[in-house]
């Protein structure tokens, strides 16, 4: 038998069927295998926390569990910023510095959006061509989910796997500017944002819900003819967050300019972002804030749990519910009170 044949596809290019795939390692093989650094099974291993199986959620948990006491050892940076500021190009030129530096990296990113535009984060990851090629870098695209909450909530199990396999420095990538800033604020140590210069008031405007999260502000594409225009961003947006709530953290937010062409300044972001740790775990906040980051997502996979087993158990009822509210037959307070009642008839059966 051919080596092709072995793997379940032919000589002539065709997928036999008649092979049997491979059973799925052991968790103990799993986790052999992420803290020797491969690559190959951590990959897998991330397949199987985003997995809806229970056999592979069974797995994955255990496979969680062992890791957990290995993970931890990791900085773990938010990016975020408008569509056009260039996410990617950003994260290709950084990451190759941050590399440089003898770290590893691992970029993952959070896109509850991907079952809408058909997973093209993909596509932007195919641009990061040096960094998908280092050995030292891993890049992660989430999966497409229902709920913004699931997709984050393994994005989180993720992190813990990329750092037990020795990835000591973790990128959250948001896409786009929305709800998903808030999800990955509570993941990561520090939250970057990226800016544009002459975005316009109407982005601005999307931009001021995050700016007050931002430990980090980097004006981008600072070259050329643009670089004036970014410099006095950098000095504007510089004035404006002295407006903000000082940080308990005893952090004060820096904002700096840079070019993923020339690379300008992106070796001095990645000074600050020493520096920001270093302060934080000087005074404690860095383990403050990752206790609170804990907890936050014990309530919110209790909640998330919750929720699905109510609406799993409730869907005739809740449906009639809904419309004897739209019906305006049943106050939405009442209804949902005896959704409630019934939920613990139900749970008590």
């Amino acid at each position: 038998m051919s080596g092709l044949e072995s793997s379940g596809v032919s000589s002539g290019g065709v997928r036999s069927t008649g092979i049997r795939r491979k059973a799925l390692p052991s968790a103990e093989e799993f986790v052999k295998g992420i803290l020797s650094g491969n690559k190959m099974i951590l990959a897998r291993a991330i397949t199987l926390v985003e997995s809806s199986l229970p056999a592979h959620k069974e797995l994955a948990e255990k496979i969680i569990d062992a890791c957990l006491p290995h993970s931890g050892n990791s900085v773990r940076i938010g990016i975020t910023g408008i569509p056009g500021v260039g996410k990617s190009t950003f994260i290709e030129a950084f990451g190759m510095h941050v590399i440089s530096q003898g770290k590893k990296l691992a970029v993952l990113t959070i896109d509850p959006s991907s079952q809408i535009s058909g997973g093209s984060i993909l596509g932007d990851k195919t641009r990061m061509f040096d960094l998908s090629r280092n050995d030292s870098a891993f890049i992660r695209p989430s999966p497409s989910g229902d709920s913004l909450g699931g997709v984050a909530r393994k994005t989180r199990e993720t992190i813990y796997l990329c750092e037990a396999a020795g990835f000591d420095t973790i990128f959250v990538e948001t896409v786009g500017v929305g709800q998903s800033e808030t999800a990955v604020h509570s993941m990561v140590d520090l939250f970057l944002l990226l800016m544009i210069a002459g975005a316009g008031d109407e982005l601005q405007g999307i931009k001021r819900g995050i700016m007050e999260m931002a430990d980090l502000f980097a004006v981008t594409k600072a070259d050329g003819d643009n670089k004036a225009r970014a410099e006095l961003t950098r000095v504007e947006t510089q004035s404006a967050i002295h407006f903000f709530p000082s940080n308990e953290n005893g952090w004060t937010p820096k904002v700096l300019s840079c070019s993923a062409v020339t690379k300008e300044g992106i070796s001095e972001i990645w000074t600050q972002i020493l520096e920001y740790e270093k302060t934080l775990k000087s005074n404690g906040y860095f383990e403050i804030r990752r206790t609170d980051q804990a907890k936050y997502w014990l309530e919110e996979t209790v909640s998330e749990h919750l929720m699905g087993d109510f609406y799993s158990r409730m869907k005739d009822l809740y449906q009639d519910m809904e419309e004897k509210v739209s019906q305006h037959k049943i106050s939405s307070f009442q209804a949902a009170e005896k959704l409630i009642q019934e939920y613990r008839k139900r749970n008590h059966k």
